[in-house]
């Protein structure tokens, strides 16, 4: 296969890993509140997504490391993306605190 169709994929393939690991990130951030038992949550997520992160790596991997770098180009593209993404749309103006007036 041509060089540059490989490092493509593997970008491809880093951002489609990223975009597991911080959407993952953020539905557990988003159910936290509502979980028994948030640090168990938390501590399965993390666990979930590491493996998911790290065997994707590996196997894009195969022993190239400019393949692993494209890759993890790609996994930090992925957070610009998702945290792109998931931005509050529009920002509430916050009026200015109103000054308080005493009695002399």
């Amino acid at each position: 296969m041509n060089e540059s169709l490989t490092l493509l994929l593997a970008w491809v393939a880093g951002v489609l890993l990223g975009i597991v690991f911080f959407g993952g990130l953020w539905w557990t951030v988003r159910k936290i509140a509502s979980s028994q038992k948030p640090a168990r949550l938390l501590f399965a997520s993390l666990m979930v997504r590491m493996c998911v992160a790290l065997a994707g790596f590996y196997f894009v991997f195969g022993g190239n490391w400019r393949r692993l770098l494209v890759c993890l180009l790609g996994f930090l593209s992925a957070r610009l993306l998702v945290t792109w993404l998931i931005r509050p749309r529009k920002a509430v103006p916050v009026e200015p605190a109103r000054r308080a007036i005493h009695a002399p």
